[in-house]
């Protein structure tokens, strides 16, 4: 198990550049996905931006996103959205490709993040 601590220290391991790294691959997984593409209007980059935010204040940085946006409580702004065990899923698979991509699965702290985001992902669940 990881303590507190180590949470506060993911964004220091892994870097503002990293995260940046990792949005950029991700979103055209998900873009591309036939699961996950129904779900996301709107300008890709705003919606990158957006994750950007969030990551860096989930991995311990700035809190960038709460500044701009106030809290995160991702669930609740996601309850509008049919979120499905399979979609989740999805949204894991092309997390995974984005963390390989970009070489966080072979970073030390990556294993870490990607499962704080499995987490994540699990509590965004709103539908069968």
């Amino acid at each position: 198990m990881v303590n507190e601590s180590s949470l506060s220290t993911l964004y220091n391991q892994i870097g503002a550049e990293k995260i940046q790294e990792l949005v950029r691959a991700f979103y055209p997984k998900v873009y591309s996905d036939p699961d996950l593409s129904p779900l996301f209007e709107g300008s890709i980059k705003e919606i990158m931006r957006k994750q950007q935010l969030f990551l860096t204040q989930f991995t311990g940085g700035p809190a960038l996103y709460s500044q701009e946006f106030g809290p995160p409580a991702m669930r609740q702004r996601h309850l509008p959205f049919e979120i499905t065990p399979l979609r989740a899923q999805a949204w894991l698979n092309c997390m995974k490709e984005a963390f390989e991509e970009v070489g966080l699965d072979q970073h030390p702290a990556g294993e870490f993040f990607y499962s704080r985001l499995q987490q994540v992902a699990g509590i965004m669940v709103n539908s069968a």
